[in-house]
């Protein structure tokens, strides 16, 4: 698990991708909770009341990214918008594209994963997401962009948008994702750091007949050697 670097209104002001009238599009850092932690830790709700850009009210949070995952997250900046998003991402109308640095290579360099995702409660007490096929329906698609000895830098649009799909199913591949002590093979260790995976770009259709609105966030500075490694200049 990540631990946040301690972060100011001002920092998040730096991270806006996009602003408009409805939407606001942060470049969310790995480690912060877009919703408080059970034990209290700290979260984006935090910073809200600090990004309001002279609307009457903060904006609120259209979706979710997971703590360790950076990149793309949309607000909602009043009611009317975020009816419009919640309707775009209930219906897989939002196209969504994530980077990410695995351990290993895919057996193919593109494909589709299609495999249903449970959520279980074990004994010991918290919860796992494991692949079952009582589970809801989850599909992502992948494609290999480059590598560089056993790292191999992946593109993930994921077509449905359960919790730690992408971690999953990039493990279902033999290819885990990098700094994943969850899902990972063993070899992965909390002195990895952060998880290197970044929610790349997004596309929202909000308004028929203008061009969608899009943003992409560039790699975090905890993938960015890894990445050029495997090829990204």
């Amino acid at each position: 698990m990540t631990t946040p670097t301690p972060l100011t209104a001002a920092d998040l002001h730096a991270r806006v991708l996009h602003l408009d009238h409805d939407v606001l599009i942060l470049d969310k850092p790995a480690g912060l909770l877009v919703h408080p932690g059970p034990r209290g830790q700290g979260s984006l709700g935090d910073f809200l009341g600090e990004l309001w850009f002279e609307m009457e009210r903060p904006p609120a949070l259209a979706h979710r990214l997971d703590r360790d995952t950076s990149g793309c997250l949309v607000l909602g900046r009043h009611q009317k918008a975020l009816k419009k998003l919640g309707r775009l991402f209930s219906r897989g109308l939002v196209d969504k594209t994530y980077w990410a640095v695995t351990r290993g290579r895919p057996p193919a360099d593109q494909g589709r994963v299609d495999l249903p995702l449970l959520k279980v409660l074990p004994e010991t007490g918290g919860w796992r997401i494991r692949v079952d096929p009582a589970g809801l329906p989850a599909v992502t698609d992948y494609r290999v962009l480059g590598s560089a000895g056993e790292l191999t830098w992946l593109e993930l649009r994921p077509r449905t948008g359960r919790t730690h799909q992408l971690r999953i199913h990039c493990a279902s591949l033999g290819t885990p994702i990098v700094g994943d002590p969850f899902y990972g093979d063993g070899l992965q260790t909390a002195g990895e750091g952060p998880l290197r995976l970044l929610a790349r770009s997004i596309t929202l259709p909000l308004h028929p007949g203008v061009s969608p609105i899009t943003a992409v966030a560039p790699p975090p500075g905890h993938m960015a050697g890894e990445l050029a490694a495997c090829g990204y200049l």
